[in-house]
């Protein structure tokens, strides 16, 4: 019996002093950092479209001959080992020309989100709120991505998500995740729309230099009464081909219900790659190729015959004077199999515009 209380006696106290060891690591002061990011942007666009806004599939730097703010963002977050959060807010045409759909001060929220860590390695984690999508290599700070203007793959999928993502870490190689979301790119969900979406991503990094990505989306952006389910693919690989050039390929294939229980469907798909060049610390070059093909307006809606087939091709200059700093300029050309480029007082086939950019980012630790 002496041996019995004895061994109850350590497990006991093995217990108690592992949770005081769990309490005390919860307990641990946490970091917290406050960033903020500002695009100010001129476009000309040699159409001379007669309204400002220069296309209704664009959402970045989408205004002609005037200066302009794209995005401007103040974002504070908070670093621990068992936790995290999130809360950026943002004001721009980027928020006003993405965010159409949001209500009142929505408009205005970049990201708001809260992370908890499930297990003892931290490499499971369950993040709700509203997200940065799990979709494409590209973001909306223009400085995190290889070109100053968007992909039409980037600007014609969702940049955020609203739900919650469940991110597991096996080891610095892979990541795969699944999310619960409110609806294709919405904070709110639409309005008679009952049902959730879902999403999943595969992340695999063999390499240093090479990044394999493939997202998912499953769902309806669509009210009830006339559901159409929608499934959405995303893959991309990133390449450090040598010291100086990058290079990234994609491709999104998506298909949609042509009606409520069709076994139609309607597809669309896009192709891209980007080859950038670091001439030197201060300078750099970039190229890009696209092709958008959504024939019955999925996603991007013309009324045409065609639909929406239209190639692109870009050319980037950038100067960063600092790691904080980028100073872009970029010329881009599209061409479409229809007439739909607004101009001054008919439609075209073509479409090109010069950019030019500032942007500053900064980053400042308020822990003690």
């Amino acid at each position: 019996m002496k041996h019995f209380w004895k061994i109850f006696s350590v497990i006991t106290l093995s217990n108690l002093q592992l949770l005081a060891q769990v309490d005390r690591i919860w307990q641990q002061q946490p970091e917290l950092n406050i960033s903020g990011f500002m695009d100010v942007f001129y476009v000309y666009d040699f159409n001379r479209p007669q309204h400002a806004e220069r296309q209704s599939f664009l959402f970045n730097h989408n205004r002609h001959n005037e200066f302009n703010l794209n995005l401007a963002l103040v974002k504070l977050d908070v670093k621990h080992s068992k936790y995290r959060a999130n809360l950026a807010l943002q004001t721009g045409t980027y928020a006003g020309d993405n965010y159409t759909a949001e209500p009142g001060l929505l408009k205005n929220v970049f990201e708001a989100n809260i992370g908890i860590s499930l297990n003892k390695k931290n490499n499971l984690w369950l993040d709700a709120g509203i997200l940065p999508s799990h979709i494409g290599f590209e973001s909306a700070i223009s400085m995190n991505n290889l070109t100053l203007t968007r992909s039409l793959l980037a600007e014609n999928s969702p940049y955020f998500l609203t739900g919650a993502k469940l991110t597991f870490s096996p080891n610095d190689k892979w990541e795969v995740a699944g999310l619960i979301v409110n609806g294709w790119q919405r904070i709110q969900k639409l309005e008679g729309n009952s049902l959730v979406s879902f999403g999943t991503q595969v992340n695999y990094k063999p390499t240093e230099k090479i990044t394999l990505n493939w997202s998912t989306f499953i769902g309806a952006d669509t009210p009830d009464h006339i559901r159409k389910i929608r499934y959405f693919n995303n893959l991309y690989g990133q390449f450090q081909v040598t010291e100086k050039l990058n290079l990234i390929t994609g491709l999104d294939i998506g298909i949609e219900q042509k009606a409520k229980k069709s076994s139609s469907y309607n597809y669309w798909l896009s192709p891209v790659i980007i080859g950038q060049y670091t001439v030197n610390n201060t300078w750099k070059m970039a190229v890009r190729a696209e092709y958008y093909q959504d024939e019955k307006g999925v996603i991007i809606p013309t009324e045409t015959i065609n639909g929406f087939k239209t190639t692109g091709i870009s050319f980037n200059i950038d100067y960063l004077p600092s790691k904080n700093i980028s100073c872009r300029f970029e010329g881009r050309w599209l061409t479409s199999k229809d007439d739909f480029f607004e101009t001054g007082n008919r439609t075209s086939k073509n479409n090109f515009i010069i950019g030019t950019s500032i942007a500053i980012k900064f980053s400042e630790s308020l822990s003690n």
